[in-house]
């Protein structure tokens, strides 16, 4: 009888544990894609307005 308890105990813990291994995950995962959508909004390549720098390195006006 305490075999069965204790069998049953440890199988809730495992499943418990894989449970909450899932959830960090995909939180992780949730938190990574956030910092880089902040870090593209905060992107320093971009000129005042909006627009990027592409396209202007290496030439020359005139």
């Amino acid at each position: 009888m305490a075999d069965e308890n204790d069998k049953s105990t440890r199988q809730a813990r495992s499943s418990r544990d894989d449970r909450l291994k899932s959830a960090l995950r995909e939180n992780l995962k949730r938190r990574k894609v956030q910092a880089r959508e902040r870090a593209a909004i905060d992107d320093p390549s971009q000129n005042e307005d909006g627009s990027l720098n592409e396209g202007t390195a290496g030439k020359t006006s005139g």
